[in-house]
């Protein structure tokens, strides 16, 4: 069974801005744009395969979910009787 604690976020944080790293000429390098770069990219792979179970988990909860309820519809609707415990009152 899902709990809410199983959607804690991910561990690893990035505020999603690049830090400009620049050299003494003043222009950014390009090993460093290329690392910044790819922490973002290991940052949204993470991110995208914890969203990916998140979405399978909730995927499998409503299948579970639309089961138990076309079993309760079968199940009330064969025991329902008609009869005096099931009519409209008369002021109606």
């Amino acid at each position: 069974m899902l709990t809410t604690a199983s959607f804690a976020p991910p561990a690893i944080r990035y505020d999603g801005r690049m830090t400009s790293a620049k050299s003494s000429d003043g222009q950014g390098s390009d090993s460093s744009r290329i690392h910044e770069l790819e922490v973002r990219l290991a940052y949204q792979d993470h991110l995208l395969a914890e969203l990916d179970g998140v979405v399978r988990g909730f995927a499998l909860r409503v299948e579970r979910l639309e089961r138990e309820l076309s079993e309760l519809k079968e199940s009330t609707g064969a025991s329902l009787e008609v009869g005096a415990g099931n009519e409209k009152p008369p002021h109606y």
